[in-house]
């Protein structure tokens, strides 16, 4: 069984998010989403809308997922790797190359943004419209 995990806040889900979780999924048998939580949030300046709870409770209900534990800080994606059995991280292409150096414990891909959509879009529009 291949194993692929990624990592996000998955805030304001959108089909940008999901069509990513799809292709990751595809590339092996089982999604493991580390999500981070509310407070990993705050330490990285960030706030998401929706709680880690109800965050979690969606992405549960995906059918790409498969599991879904906390991020709790930047310095854990080793251990996630290793104590899941992962072969594969998969993260988009807004990150590319940051997260080389996983390649000790498992292979790495980048895959390609969605065009046209991104929580800080919706986000930027929705305080336009306001």
């Amino acid at each position: 069984m291949k194993k692929i995990i990624t990592y996000g806040t998955f805030d304001l889900l959108h089909w940008g998010h999901i069509r990513l979780l799809e292709r990751a999924k595809s590339l092996g048998d089982h999604l493991t989403v580390v999500l981070s939580t509310d407070e990993f949030n705050l330490k990285k300046d960030k706030v998401a809308y929706h709680s880690y709870e109800m965050r979690k409770y969606i992405l549960e209900s995906i059918k790409y997922v498969d599991a879904v534990i906390p991020e709790n800080d930047w310095c854990q994606k080793e251990r996630d790797i290793t104590d899941n059995a992962i072969d594969l991280f998969v993260m988009g292409d807004d990150w590319k190359g940051k997260f080389d150096y996983l390649t000790d414990y498992c292979e790495v891909v980048y895959l390609s943004r969605t065009k046209g959509i991104s929580t800080t879009r919706i986000k930027m529009e929705l305080q336009n419209h306001a």
